[in-house]
């Protein structure tokens, strides 16, 4: 409208620190984290204790703007706590992989330059080491603090490192929050789960960390007070963006330290958990858990699941045992979650198995990102929607990274014609819901013909005997490249390789069908995804399958 004026009293940068403070009035005796037996805060001790800690690092380590601080922890309270202390200091959290070596995690201080390193005792001598290498070739290494076992009594002394609670005791409840300047200001730096000695770290604002979460809030269907069971990581993707999503609605916050079926089971049973999240592989190791360990639930809990496409048949039995799995997509890049396949009810009335494998696919952007697409990555022209037609999924918006720390590089080609390249390729169905096919490096081109690694491994997993499987491609002299499956068995259940490729053949195309299979365990990331790449490895290894003579699909 013309004349318009914008009153500038009226701009607040957007933050999730807000959900605190919010948090802290409207729900400040209701429970913000439970961990063990010993442990309840509730939403004002939270604060407080946030506060605290956030002066401290101000004070004592003389932390300002901009600066980052490191976390090397498990998803433990001190660990929620710290995504809220470290951006009211101003700083910058850097969560770093608890799976990493030494040798990573100095990688990452350097290249992060953060200033302080906050360790749980289970990841001390890891720390130790990292700084150790650091301090043979950089002058600058990170200060430490120690989070120690809340559970031992009485408290093991540490008299040359700074302990968590002795660093928060300093703190002041009369420090001023150093909210943002600019919502676009980073609060957190994230690595992706590929980090090799060439890191990327991708940077998240405030502003895309506060729509993250409350477009998470929205996708869970997350009402007040909610009780979340925490078995994604906390490092990763800052939990999914649901450490700031469930202070946004006053919920409860159970910590769990290792993430094990019996553990599942037990929280939702003792504290009523109403939401939890984790890779399929999660998911698989609820279902197959051992008959004395499960538990019968409260009530319906609502399961969401991403980082790798789920198989259709592990959605179907974690439904039957009467978990609402609803399936999000995204990567580090995209603060996490970016699509969510949200159900429509005509689809009520569909088999159950049809269902299942709707709920697979990866659907729509959701509220918070303004745009995702399939598109031709050549032509950037978005592919027709009809199933087929295979493009790579690209993304816009407020909750796509600011981008790579100190790669302008891997960042401008990431963003190569304005839009987000996830790398995955996938198709578009005529009602507009996407469906991964593959990442672009695991798709498998055997005689001139794309196979689908997804398509097949999600065969795979509806043998009543498969627990887990992964396909990769295995040079063929004749045809290029065929499938070949890694599989590890469910106990107790015996099948042979012929079986398992027959049972394939009367459900897909046969040059679709794995021609090898290895039996055994499956690499794996700290966030449940398989290491593919270790597995192509492998496959090299063995050498062509038709190298002693014309192989017949």
């Amino acid at each position: 409208m013309e004349g318009t004026i914008r009153c500038e009293a009226n701009y607040v940068p957007l933050s999730p620190i807000s959900f605190l403070e919010r948090s802290a009035v409207v729900y400040r005796d209701r429970l913000s984290i439970v961990y063990g037996d010993h442990i309840h805060f509730t939403w004002r001790q939270t604060r407080d204790r946030c506060l605290k800690l956030a002066s401290s690092l101000a004070s004592r380590f003389r932390i300002s703007r901009g600066d980052v601080v490191a976390v090397l922890a498990p998803n433990i309270p001190e660990m929620y706590e710290l995504h809220f202390a470290v951006p009211m200091a101003g700083a910058i959290l850097c969560s770093l992989n608890i799976r990493h070596d030494s040798a990573m995690i100095s990688t990452l201080l350097k290249h992060s330059a953060a200033r302080l390193i906050f360790v749980d005792y289970q990841f001390l001598d890891v720390a130790k080491g990292a700084i150790a290498i650091m301090s043979k070739t950089t002058a600058a290494v990170p200060q430490l603090v120690l989070i120690p076992d809340s559970n031992e009594v009485p408290p093991r002394q540490q008299s040359e490192i700074m302990e968590y609670e002795a660093l928060l005791a300093m703190g002041n409840l009369d420090f001023e929050i150093r909210t943002p300047v600019d919502e676009c200001d980073p609060i957190a730096l994230n690595y992706t789960s590929g980090t090799t000695s060439s890191p990327k770290g991708a940077v998240y604002s405030h502003r895309g960390a506060y729509l993250n979460s409350l477009a998470a809030v929205l996708l869970n269907e997350m009402p007040s007070m909610s009780v979340y069971l925490w078995t994604v990581p906390m490092f990763h993707c800052n939990g999914w963006c649901l450490t700031w999503a469930v202070a946004a609605q006053g919920g409860t916050n159970v910590c769990l330290r290792a993430v094990t079926a019996k553990g599942i089971f037990e929280s939702i049973s003792r504290h009523n958990v109403t939401h939890m999240s984790g890779a399929p592989t999660v998911l698989n190791m609820i279902i197959n858990a051992p008959a004395g360990e499960k538990l019968p639930l409260p009530g319906k809990v609502s399961v969401m699941t991403g980082g790798a496409p789920p198989p259709s048949q592990v959605v179907f039995s974690m439904e039957q045992m009467g978990f609402n799995v609803c399936h999000s997509y995204g990567l580090t890049e995209t603060y996490g979650p970016g699509t969510i396949c949200t159900w429509k009810p005509e689809w009520n009335s569909l088999p159950l198995e049809t269902q299942a494998k709707i709920k697979s696919r990866q659907g729509v952007n959701h509220l918070g990102i303004e745009e995702v697409d399939v598109k031709d990555p050549a032509t950037m022209k978005s592919v027709p929607w009809d199933a087929k037609t295979i493009g790579e999924v690209m993304f816009r918006g407020n909750t796509v990274m600011n981008g790579y720390l100190n790669d302008r590089k891997a960042t401008e080609e990431a963003f190569k014609g304005g839009w987000f390249r996830s790398g995955d390729l996938g198709v578009r169905h005529s009602d507009g819901y996407i469906e991964l096919k593959d990442r672009s490096k695991d798709i498998i081109i055997s005689g001139g013909e794309n196979i689908s690694t997804i398509e097949v491994e999600s065969v795979l997993f509806g043998h009543p005997a498969v627990l887990e499987a992964a396909v990769v491609g295995r040079p063929d002299d004749h045809w290029g490249e065929t499938p070949c499956a890694f599989v590890k068995l469910k106990e107790g259940y015996e099948v042979n390789r012929d079986e398992l490729i027959a049972y394939c053949r009367k459900k897909l195309p046969h040059y679709m069908a794995p021609r090898t299979v290895v039996f055994g365990e499956l690499p794996k990331t700290s966030t449940g995804k398989t290491q593919k790449f270790l597995l192509r490895e492998k496959t090299k290894a063995m050498g062509s399958l038709a190298s002693r003579g014309k192989s017949k699909l």
